[in-house]
């Protein structure tokens, strides 16, 4: 049975993530942010099967294999799409404890992981993730002005968030002066996402803040 199988699946993936949990605060955003860091950005896919086939395989090769990040963190992204929240952090648990923090592997995994927390509602877990992926490598990463200020403006950190925003315009002016084009650079966003960075965006075309 496919459930049987993912709560074993969850006890083989019980962990707790080390190091993720510290960073909450950023540095000020820097003044431009070119890198497409595409490493990053990418879902995590280790088999092509969607929906509960995929499910069932990975519990399988989980199962069975004592080493299997990306498996686990397919199968993680799966299991919280379909509510089932804490098997998801488990295998989001196991991943992380099973891959090395110079992996790309790992920045994909934990990108991943923060979009499930934040769609979760879990915004402060989900920033956090993203916090430390932002000082796990010194990179001026074009996802990082937008992320950080929806991930801001949901915490309720809002000056901070219309900071960031700005450094996407200094970045990139004729893409994030306006929000007609935020389909396009963000497809893999929700509508809700997408509608949040707007507010955002508004709050600094009323009051744009002074670099530096």
């Amino acid at each position: 049975m496919p459930i049987r199988k993912l709560l074993l699946a969850a006890a083989l993936a019980a962990a707790v993530v080390s190091g993720s949990a510290g960073a909450q605060a950023l540095s000020k955003p820097g003044e431009f942010y070119f890198d497409a860091d595409a490493q990053t950005t990418k879902p995590v896919v280790a088999i092509k099967e969607t929906g509960d086939a995929a499910m069932e395989r990975l519990a399988k090769i989980i199962e069975r294999k004592a080493h299997a990040p990306t498996e686990a963190a397919q199968l993680a992204h799966l299991a919280m799409e379909g509510g089932r929240v804490e098997l998801g952090r488990q295998l989001y648990g196991r991943a992380l404890r099973e891959i090395d923090s110079g992996s790309t592997y790992w920045r994909a995994i934990m990108w991943n992981y923060a979009w499930d927390l934040y769609h979760l509602g879990a915004h402060e877990e989900a920033f956090k993730y993203w916090a430390t992926l932002h000082g796990a490598r010194n990179v001026s990463a074009a996802w990082m002005p937008p992320t950080y200020a929806v991930a801001l403006w949901s915490l309720g950190r809002k000056d901070e968030a219309v900071e960031w925003y700005a450094a996407a315009v200094r970045s990139e002016p004729d893409l994030w002066r306006d929000s007609s084009r935020y389909a396009e650079l963000l497809p893999a966003w929700r509508d809700s996402d997408r509608a949040t960075l707007a507010q955002v965006r508004q709050a600094w075309a009323e009051n744009p803040p002074r670099w530096p």
